[in-house]
């Protein structure tokens, strides 16, 4: 994954597109764990003749420390969108210029001009999707489509409720569930979610990112969660459903990068460009269970997906949605404080 194209390959790839381009050598990827289809990377590497090697990690911050840090030997990261500002203005990454790529055309129109990357100079979508509750209702019949089943549950969930320790999404539902808007530095309101948050801890059994299999067992009867880890639990526990909170959520998107440090960068515009070919994105959604923003793709996904109910926002939802950026200096310096509280 070390190995970088042939000057001549790197001319050819440029006039291209990089879009007919051959390849050869490695790729090194840094991703979210079971986050990368084995089929995909497969038929990439059969394509190139690339061997790629996937690295994974488990929140945006551990992903964040270990780049910064440097001599990571990736190529590749997969950052969700609201950090990217971050990794752009600490000049962590390549302006690679997607846009200018081939298969570019294929992106969806919501998705070309995103506000933490307008135009795509940096970054195509990896997946997208929403975040909100998963509930066993074998043993909870009642409203799932409210954070309360998070922040003040009911009696049959208490005890056995996990929350997602990643800090800017459950500050985030803890802040809607309290009547704050996203990336709110009023300190009242900043009080109250902290409030409601530190009030519903004794509730929790734990703050874990690994939720599918406790869920499927029963180990866990209601977690916050993304939609296509919910969609996952389902397929395999039909007993459990996705909740929408009527409060408010966000929709993101994790986006794939070239590091500034690279050593293949040929190599990852190649696996940029593949990835948003229609059959290659539906590929990607049905290994991950996320949708994907490339035009095309509906045919080529499994028939389990299609209508899918956490894939798609219910009537009620509509006017309750943000996509989810990155939030100023000062508002997360006040988020961090609250989750220190939170977490000790």
């Amino acid at each position: 994954m070390k190995t970088m194209l042939r000057a001549a390959v790197a001319g050819v790839s440029l006039l291209l597109g990089v879009g007919t381009a051959l390849a050869e050598g490695e790729l090194q990827i840094y991703n979210w764990g079971n986050y990368t289809s084995p089929e995909l990377v497969k038929k990439f590497e059969e394509k190139y003749k690339v061997k790629v090697s996937i690295t994974d990690y488990d929140s945006n911050d551990t992903a964040l420390a270990k780049v910064r840090a440097g001599g990571t030997g990736f190529d590749i990261a997969i950052p969700s969108g609201n950090f990217l500002p971050v990794w752009i203005s600490e000049g962590l990454i390549l302006e690679a210029r997607p846009d200018q790529m081939e298969n570019f055309k294929n992106l969806r129109e919501d998705f070309v001009n995103p506000p933490f990357d307008p135009g795509r100079h940096y970054s195509v979508p990896w997946l997208w999707g929403t975040y909100g509750v998963a509930v066993n209702t074998k043993h909870y019949s009642g409203d799932i489509d409210t954070w309360k089943v998070i922040f003040d549950p009911p009696d049959e969930l208490k005890g056995k409720i996990n929350i997602v320790p990643e800090m800017g999404d459950a500050i985030y539902a803890a802040m809607t569930y309290t009547g704050g808007t996203y990336c709110s530095g009023d300190k009242e309101m900043l009080k109250k979610a902290r409030d409601v948050l530190l009030a519903a801890k004794p509730h929790w059994m734990s703050m874990e990112y690994a939720t599918q299999e406790p869920m499927v067992k029963g180990d866990m009867l209601a977690t916050s969660d993304w939609n296509g880890s919910v969609l996952r639990q389902r397929l395999v526990n039909p007993d459990i459903r996705y909740g929408f909170p009527r409060e408010g959520t966000f929709i993101w998107q994790d986006t794939v990068v070239i590091l500034k440090e690279a050593k293949n960068v040929e190599n990852a515009k190649l696996f940029i460009n593949f990835i948003m070919d229609p059959e290659n994105a539906a590929m990607n959604s049905a290994f991950a269970r996320y949708a994907n923003a490339i035009n095309g793709s509906e045919p080529f996904m499994p028939e389990d997906m299609k209508g899918a109910p956490e894939l798609g926002l219910p009537d009620f939802m509509k006017g309750k949605t943000i996509f989810s950026v990155a939030c100023p200096p000062d508002v997360v310096e006040l988020y961090t404080k609250i989750w220190t509280d939170v977490m000790k």
